[in-house]
């Protein structure tokens, strides 16, 4: 957008991604709620399923948030650990699941600890995605599963249009109004964090995950990837 600063890179990123997480944590179950109209809930045990581990399967939840991916992997019978950059998050989170401040790139878990992974809508905030897999390939075991879930842009371009102007416009304002306003700013901005599609999944494999798929949900404004660790 312009006249909009740059957005921040490495450690700049990883202070500023932290303080507006700290920021908005206590308003951030209904923002999302409002903003997505429940459809994250859907998501998110979208998500958990595309896992397809044995129940009792250790599974850390990165950028765990407040908890929401934690009790879906709860409720399907999983072990999750839920890791989070925000002790603010964390401080409003609302699970019994083990819970860990710590950053998705240096994770204090041995080799191989983990039979899978989730990750919602953090992928943009993450100060380096390479490292990112590079770690995910360290902790999860050969045969576990990883699913990433994050926003997306609709293929159709009247779908992409309408939605841009939804995301862009209104997002900011309705943020704005409930929470942080320079928060839900700089959302829509994240999404220049992303790279392109086929690049995304090309890093995630050559990390060492095979069957690595994208999926695309409610009509492309919400992607699913999920790959097993080689």
């Amino acid at each position: 957008m312009t006249g909009e600063p740059a957005l921040p890179e490495g450690e700049a990123k990883v202070r500023a991604v932290r303080s507006m997480f700290d920021a908005i944590a206590p308003r951030y179950d209904l923002v999302n709620r409002i903003l997505t109209f429940r459809m994250d809930l859907r998501w998110r045990r979208r998500t958990v399923e595309s896992l397809r581990l044995p129940a009792g399967s250790l599974v850390i939840d990165l950028a765990a948030g407040t908890g929401d991916l934690c009790n879906e992997l709860q409720e399907r019978g999983h072990r999750p650990i839920g890791v989070d950059l925000s002790w603010g998050m964390l401080a409003h989170a609302r699970t019994s699941a083990a819970l860990v401040q710590a950053d998705a790139l240096r994770l204090p878990l041995t080799t191989g600890a983990a039979a899978g992974a989730t990750c919602g809508f953090a992928l943009r905030n993450l100060a380096d995605l390479d490292a990112f897999f590079t770690e995910l390939a360290r902790v999860v075991r050969p045969g576990g599963r990883v699913a990433l879930l994050e926003v997306a842009q609709p293929d159709n371009h009247l779908l992409r249009w309408g939605h841009s102007i939804y995301f862009e416009r209104l997002v900011p304002r309705i943020g704005g109004l409930l929470s942080d306003a320079e928060a839900y700013r700089y959302l829509p901005r994240s999404v220049a964090y992303l790279p392109p599609d086929e690049a995304l999944l090309a890093t995630l494999a050559g990390a060492g995950f095979a069957q690595v798929d994208r999926r695309l949900l409610s009509g492309g404004i919400a992607q699913l990837i999920t790959g097993t660790r080689r």
